[in-house]
């Protein structure tokens, strides 16, 4: 490391700020930050989420591009610690427009609380969207008053029994009912929290896989029409929408219209992954559709699908994201795609125009092992790896895999947190400190890397969280 980042290393790992300031400079006397007055500036020089903060005797100026700015300042100063601390030059931008995370509350539903919890985490980590995952195989969690079975029938389940390799790992194979849903006026709710903590929503409503509990909710929406129930069993399903009938996208759309007068966000997620097509061979429905529309096959009838969902989301003015499956089969040219594979899957998307959002599985999904000895762990999903320890994780660097052109259509990253195994928000606490942590650091800092110095601040953010009543976080992660 040369002397000037070997200073600067120095200088973040004595304040311990996570994620580090892109720019810090220690300068000449103390600061009571108790007593000192603050100022805040608002300037059109800078980007809207960029600040620059000075610490002087006796008092704190903020210069930031937006009230968001002043947001992520102050979210700063709280690490900066209690009463006197060194006076310092701060100027901060973060590496990604778009910095999110996904909560899965289909496959074990969480309360309105402990939502709240997880949007405090992601605000204190800088990370500035939420994707949440609100329906799936297992569970319906949002309630659409056009169709009120979605949640009397769809958000309830009898039990699960797990992965099909991995029953006897379950904590809750022996039934476990699971049972919730969030009501409009919590949606908004939580909409709201999100926003005074500059945080955007972006909901997930899985189409055209993904969706037994919806199929069991209201059975026509299925190829068979019958025989379906909200899933106890994970993995992957051939229990999905039938595009050959008109009724499908009547109750979408109806289901969207609802979707997006609850979230502002400029974005719907749509799912599109994991849509297996063996009802789709065997429906007359399906079969009739292929051939009116001139399709080649199957895929092509999902890239149907995504399109005619895709155009009437844009015709209300938003956009959809949709995981890497979407460009099977074709792809709009308005979509983004978030992708969870390594660049040579990310071609596709890119090579067609379209923006992206990295979710790099091996790097991103916080539901994996974070330890190479599993004895003692709680049960994982084990994916791209079986190992996302907190140094994986901070190593993610996506501006290594790809050329600068195709940074460009790059509008941000992302981490997730599957629930399959996780029914408890200390299960959320372990799954994602503190490897939220490292993932701030990758989705906000343009300071240099520095994984040693990144370790010794973990150290006072363990102490942060304790003070705050959060004890569940991975303490064995912090040793590797």
């Amino acid at each position: 490391m040369n002397t000037l980042l070997s200073i600067v290393a120095v200088a973040l790992a004595a304040f311990n700020i996570i994620p580090q300031p892109a720019v810090l400079d220690v300068t000449k006397g103390q600061c009571n930050l108790k007593r000192a007055r603050t100022e805040v500036h608002i300037s059109p020089a800078l980007k809207a989420e960029a600040y620059v903060l000075d610490v002087t005797p006796g008092h704190v100026t903020i210069t930031a591009g937006s009230d968001a700015g002043v947001f992520y300042a102050r979210q700063t100063i709280a690490q900066l610690g209690e009463g006197k601390v060194p006076c310092v030059h701060i100027e901060d931008a973060p590496a990604f427009d778009l910095r999110a995370m996904m909560l899965d509350c289909s496959r074990h539903f969480f309360t309105v609380d402990e939502v709240k919890k997880a949007l405090d985490l992601l605000a204190e980590h800088k990370i500035n969207t939420f994707h949440w995952h609100l329906t799936d195989d297992q569970g319906w969690r949002l309630e659409i008053k056009k169709y009120p079975l979605l949640t009397q029938v769809g958000g309830h389940r009898k039990g699960i029994a797990s992965w099909p390799a991995t029953v006897s790992l379950w904590r809750s194979a022996d039934g476990k009912h699971e049972n919730g849903f969030y009501t409009q006026e919590q949606v908004r709710e939580i909409v709201a929290y999100a926003a005074d903590r500059f945080i955007e929503i972006i909901p997930e409503i899985e189409i055209p896989g993904h969706s037994t509990a919806a199929l069991a909710s209201y059975q026509y929406l299925g190829c068979r029409g019958e025989g379906y129930e909200v899933s106890s069993q994970f993995g992957v399903h051939s229990t999905v929408y039938c595009p050959g009938k008109e009724s499908t996208f009547e109750f979408l759309e109806g289901v969207l219209d609802e979707v997006m007068e609850l979230f502002p966000s400029q974005y719907i997620h749509i799912g599109g992954d994991e849509c297996r097509k063996d009802e789709w061979k065997l429906c007359p429905s399906c079969q009739a559709r292929i051939r009116e529309q001139g399709l080649k096959d199957e895929y092509a009838l999902q890239s149907y699908t995504i399109r005619r969902i895709e155009e009437y989301v844009r015709s209300k003015g938003k956009r959809i994201i949709g995981w890497d499956e979407i460009s099977q089969g074709g792809l709009s040219s308005t979509a983004v795609v978030l992708s969870r594979y390594a660049p040579e899957r990310v071609a596709t998307a890119l090579d067609h125009g379209n923006d992206v959002i990295l979710c790099e599985a091996k790097y991103t999904y916080f539901d994996y092992y974070q330890n190479a000895d599993h004895t003692g762990e709680p049960p994982c999903h084990i994916g791209q790896t079986d190992n996302l320890n907190v140094a994986q994780a901070y190593s993610y660097d996506p501006r290594s895999e790809y050329t600068p052109e195709q940074m460009r259509q790059v509008i941000g990253v992302e981490c997730c947190l599957w629930t399959e195994y996780i029914d408890t928000f200390d299960l959320i606490e372990y799954k994602l400190l503190p490897r939220l942590d490292a993932f701030s650091e990758v989705a906000w800092s343009q300071a240099p890397k520095d994984y040693e110095a990144f370790r010794g601040k973990l150290k006072t953010q363990v102490k942060r969280y304790e003070k705050k009543g959060m004890t569940g976080f991975a303490r064995h992660a912090l040793e590797d």
